[in-house]
């Protein structure tokens, strides 16, 4: 088998493993109606998986450095298998927390070790594309993972999405296993290292962008198949309509966001989508009833959220090009933080306020993540020295033909 296609195959696995990351999001009101909890309740099961993974991953990374890659990822899958299975098997609240504490710490060793077994696969010119195509096949989940597991479940039960996706990683582990070479280990990145960089004003700043970008994210797509049904009034195919268009739209985003960092630099091309992003969140607030402007906004929501991810990560790099690594790590861990914050925070507006107001406060923080992003490159300081002194000379010669 050639390189090329086996790093396709990792990034097959990677599409099961980011299935079993946001599928809980397109089945939240089956799961909450089917096990007696709340919407609110049911949320906390992302933020429980997100914070699993920011906080479990690194630790497993660091503990497993010398284990062999092509092992490595086989334990990973075997474990994933493990947790979707359980999560077929046992449908308590408890059982389920379990099942995505689970799935999270495995999904984050694989995505982890696949990119890193990919860059080694390719050849140094092509290691970028390598990676791309690892994280296309993550993001495809959204686009092919989620409307799927909400038509499955919509037909039988939410369960069999878990077990379908557990069969398809007993497959992927054969795959693994028969194509992958063996790997050598990596070299142990100590977390005070990665706890270091935060000290520096710049990265924490960048870092922060993050946090209110995909906070505010995750406080309006925790919610949005019941957002859809009960807000929108959409039925059950309008819901997995609406999320198939809304996974195709966050994969041309996320084309757009690397298109626009080579061609606008990254600055204009993030400062500008996580403003997109802020006001197509109050347009969705304002016209939630209406499903005819609902579902165009849903997919301009999703293409202005996904375009800020590969123009925030060059960002970050930017920062610290010799440790670029550990700035991709410490920026997943707080992706995954923002996750988990956005869908504790979401709980909490549906619990104590309305289903329709997670849109309203999702805007609030993308526009916090705008205006920092911006305050940080400089758009919000006086002219410089040298504008000043261009306009004084304009306004001179201006003077002067007056006066002529």
């Amino acid at each position: 088998m050639s390189t090329t296609w086996k790093i396709y195959m990792l990034a097959i696995v990677s599409f099961l493993v980011g299935t079993s990351e946001f599928i809980i999001a397109g089945i939240l009101d089956k799961v909450a109606a089917d096990i007696g909890v709340s919407l609110a309740a049911a949320g906390q099961l992302i933020t429980v998986y997100s914070l699993a993974y920011a906080f479990g991953t690194p630790f497993l990374m660091a503990a497993t450095a010398k284990v062999d890659r092509k092992r490595l990822l086989l334990y990973a899958l075997a474990v994933f298998v493990a947790g979707n299975f359980a999560a077929l098997a046992f449908t308590g609240y408890g059982f389920l927390i379990v099942s995505r504490v689970i799935l999270a710490l495995s999904s984050g060793v694989f995505v982890v070790t696949a990119l890193t077994v990919a860059a080694k696969l390719a050849r140094p010119d092509k290691q970028g594309s390598a990676i791309a195509t690892l994280v296309m096949g993550f993001s495809t989940a959204l686009i092919v993972g989620v409307p799927l597991g909400r038509l499955i479940s919509s037909v039988y039960s939410w369960q069999w999405v878990f077990g379908a996706i557990g069969l398809l990683g007993l497959l992927g582990m054969a795959l693994v296993a028969y194509t992958m070479p063996r790997t050598e280990s990596e070299r142990p990145i100590p977390l005070r290292d990665q706890v270091r960089l935060l000290a520096n004003p710049k990265i924490a700043v960048a870092l922060l962008i993050t946090l209110f970008w995909i906070g505010g994210y995750s406080i309006t797509y925790t919610y949005i198949s019941p957002f859809l049904l009960d807000i929108t009034g959409l039925s059950e195919r309008g819901v997995s309509i609406g999320l198939f268009a809304l996974g195709i739209a966050s994969l041309l985003g996320s084309k757009l966001g690397g298109f626009g960092t080579d061609r606008w630099g990254y600055r204009r091309t993030l400062t500008g989508g996580l403003a997109l992003h802020a006001v197509i969140l109050v347009l969705i607030s304002l016209l939630a009833h209406s499903p005819a402007f609902v579902v165009p906004l849903l997919m301009l929501w999703a293409f202005a959220a996904w375009s800020s991810g590969p123009t925030q990560q060059y960002h970050l790099i930017t920062l610290a090009p010799e440790a670029s690594s550990i700035m991709l790590s410490l920026n997943s861990s707080v992706l995954q933080l923002a996750m988990a914050a956005g869908a504790g925070v979401g709980g909490v507006i549906v619990g104590q306020s309305s289903l329709g107001a997670v849109s309203w406060i999702g805007a609030v923080s993308v526009a916090v993540a705008a205006l920092v992003a911006a305050a940080a490159f400089g758009y919000f300081k006086p002219a410089s020295a040298a504008w000043r002194r261009k306009e004084a000379e304009l306004a001179a010669k201006l003077g002067a033909q007056d006066l002529g």
